[in-house]
Parts: C-alpha cells; sequence; structure tokens
C-alpha cells in the first residue's frame, strides 16, 4: 500500500479501485520498452503499472469482459497514450461464451473447474457472456508498433490459444510476459510445459520471473515468466 500510496499514478488507480499490479515490479522495472500489448487487461492493473513505471510507453490493451472495460475506461480517459480493444483473443476470428467468474479478473473463455475454485475461494463461475474473439495479428496488423514491443498475457487458460493468433506480429515483439500454470484451473488450460515448448519453437528464451502463486504447502502453481527474442 505505501509503493502504491507513493506514486501519484498509482494514487489515481486507487480512486478508481483499481490497484497496480506490484506483483509484476520487478519484472518490469528495468525492461527498455516502447510498446506494451496488455491482454487480459481486467481494469487496468497491469497497464496501470506501466503507465506508472514508463510514461511514455504507448499501450493496447484488450478485455472483452463489459464491466471491466467500462472501469478501465474510466480509469484511463484522457490518456490518449491507452487504446483500450473490447475485444477477446485467441487463435481463430470467432465469438464464444466467456465464462464470468465471481472475480471478473478469472473470467475465461475456458469452463473454470474445481482447483480453481479450491485454490482461490469465491471466483466460482456466476454466469457467461457472448463475447468477439480476435486475432491479435489481425487487430493489430495495420498499427504502428513502436519497438521494443512487450506482449503480457494473461487470459486465465487461454494463453496458448493467444499466442498462436499473434504468430504474426513475433517479428516485432521483442519480449512476451506471460503467465504459465502447473496445475489445470480451467478446462482444457495448456500448461506451463506446453508453453515453454512453444515459446522455445518460436524463438523466445526466457529471461525471468514475475509473480508466483503458492499453495499453502509452498507448491508453485502459477508464475509470469519474461522471454525475450532470439532475434532481434
Amino acid at each position: 500500500m505505501l509503493r502504491l500510496l507513493r506514486s501519484k499514478t498509482f494514487r489515481r488507480g486507487l480512486r478508481f479501485g483499481v490497484a497496480a499490479s506490484l506483483e509484476n515490479l520487478a519484472a518490469m522495472r528495468d525492461l527498455r520498452i516502447a510498446t506494451v500489448i496488455d491482454a487480459g487487461a481486467n481494469v487496468g492493473q497491469f497497464s496501470l503499472l506501466i503507465r506508472g513505471l514508463h510514461p511514455q510507453v504507448e499501450i493496447h490493451a484488450f478485455e472483452p469482459f463489459p464491466a471491466a472495460v467500462a472501469r478501465f475506461t474510466r480509469l484511463f480517459a484522457g490518456d490518449a497514450g491507452v487504446h483500450l480493444h473490447p475485444v477477446a483473443l485467441g487463435e481463430a476470428e470467432t465469438t464464444a461464451p466467456l465464462h464470468i467468474s465471481r472475480r471478473s479478473d478469472n473470467s475465461s473463455l475456458l469452463p473454470i473447474n474445481r482447483s480453481q475454485t479450491v485454490f482461490a475461494p469465491g471466483t466460482e463461475a456466476i454466469g457467461t457472456v457472448t463475447v468477439p474473439v480476435r486475432r491479435l495479428d489481425a487487430v493489430l496488423a495495420e498499427t504502428a508498433l513502436p519497438r521494443p514491443v512487450l506482449l503480457k498475457v494473461d487470459t486465465q487458460g487461454g494463453e496458448l490459444a493467444l499466442l498462436t493468433g499473434a504468430e504474426g506480429l513475433f517479428p516485432i515483439i521483442d519480449y512476451i510476459y506471460v503467465e504459465v500454470s502447473f496445475v489445470e484451473f480451467y478446462t482444457g488450460q495448456p500448461l506451463a510445459d506446453r508453453i515453454l515448448d512453444y515459446m522455445q519453437a518460436h524463438g523466445y528464451r526466457i529471461i525471468g520471473i514475475g509473480g508466483v502463486a503458492r499453495n499453502d504447502r509452498d507448491q508453485i502453481l502459477q508464475a509470469d515468466l519474461l522471454f525475450e527474442r532470439l532475434t532481434r
């Protein structure tokens, strides 16, 4: 809380009920970036952290849940460097049901299963809403993205599908910061080993670890991994 209160940008977030995602501070603080693609933006926690750390960065945020979109929009009203795209991201252009969690940042295109609700009580599904799903490389195909570019991916089990739909942008994406899970929290969710294999196969190497989630036995269940493109 003290870190949040020291920053004017972070204090503004608190007025809108949004806390910057300080668990990602160490991984993001010294990264040299000019553009951030915030996939799975929710109400703006990660975008707010980036704006506080890197005030000149251009941000393209993606969030399909209407209530989260509304709060994100209010938070960044008047910031010409933040662009919100109210769509979900995947490997195909379609529509799909978004499974809404009681805690909206746990909503997913995949069904929420019991492992998630045991680990984080209060995250059970409370309904669905149909949302548009787009490929990232289609949405941003004609957009100038100043480099270096960071793609942050936190889509509650949809990470591999999103990355597949972003492959057309890989030549200009310098860093990828992706949440991986070692337990299936969402039905059909690809786990960490598949994400790691995919990243290596597409020319990225791991260079850091951000936030880590553990259970009450101190086992790591999730981690945010930072990858760098080998040929830049």
